[in-house]
């Protein structure tokens, strides 16, 4: 037996996810036939557009998967342990320090490379 069972709620979601679109897009043609109108009015429509377009998005499976995984996220993101200042600036130090090193070796690698290659080929320049 086939244990595709099709949700009701997840047919209609490319009806959402249409709408959604359509809303986004019909924000964007407003505020350019509506140019003339108050910058204010216009943003405000826009931001209502944008977030009526969210609520219906947010109601689809990906949706709800979208904002749980973002929940999860944000609790993840509480647990990491930030580095205090004098650590960070330590850090950027070395690497600055490390670049410094690297750059003034290939540099000189690239000049005493240029020289041989020079000399070998009798192309000096």
């Amino acid at each position: 037996m086939s244990a595709n069972v099709e949700n009701p709620s997840s047919s209609m979601d490319w009806v959402k996810w249409l709408f959604a679109i359509a809303l986004l897009v019909a924000a964007v043609v407003g505020n350019t036939v509506f140019g003339e109108e108050s910058a204010l009015l216009r943003a405000i429509g826009v931001v209502a557009a944008v977030a009526i377009s969210l609520a219906v998005a947010a109601t689809t499976e990906k949706g709800r998967n979208f904002i749980t995984f973002a929940k999860e996220a944000r609790i993840e993101v509480r647990k990491v342990v930030w580095p205090t200042r004098q650590e960070t600036t330590h850090t950027t130090f070395i690497v600055m320090i490390a670049t410094v090193i690297m750059a003034l070796i290939l540099w000189g690698l690239d000049g005493i490379l240029f020289r041989v290659v020079g000399f070998l080929t009798g192309l000096e320049i």
